[in-house]
């Protein structure tokens, strides 16, 4: 959670004492809004952190595609493996077991 008085600071102020700044990003694992002529232009944060925000949004993104393929069930839009398969080698002009068909010239 961002704490306002402690994870906002001015550019300059992050280029004036860098070390310090890195510093609580490493203690805090909060990330730090770097402001420019007081409005917010940047956010940095530890490299820890940032992993775990992606990891995050990776287990977020495969819950909602899971969500999706059992709503997709429960609406009855699926179909057997068996008659997918055959009607992606019918639209692509495959025979049986990914022999290709005829070729007209």
């Amino acid at each position: 959670m961002l704490r306002l008085k402690e994870d906002i600071r001015s550019l300059s102020d992050f280029k004036r004492d860098t070390a310090a700044a890195l510093e609580h990003l490493r203690k805090s694992h909060r990330p730090m809004v770097l402001t420019v002529n007081g409005r917010a232009e940047m956010v940095v944060q530890d490299a820890a952190s940032y992993q775990a925000t992606l990891d995050a949004l990776a287990r977020a993104e495969a819950n909602a595609g899971i969500r999706r393929g059992l709503q997709a069930v429960a609406e009855g839009r699926t179909q057997p493996l068996r008659e997918a398969i055959d009607s992606i080698r019918a639209k692509r002009g495959m025979g049986p077991k990914g022999k290709r068909g005829a070729v007209s010239r």
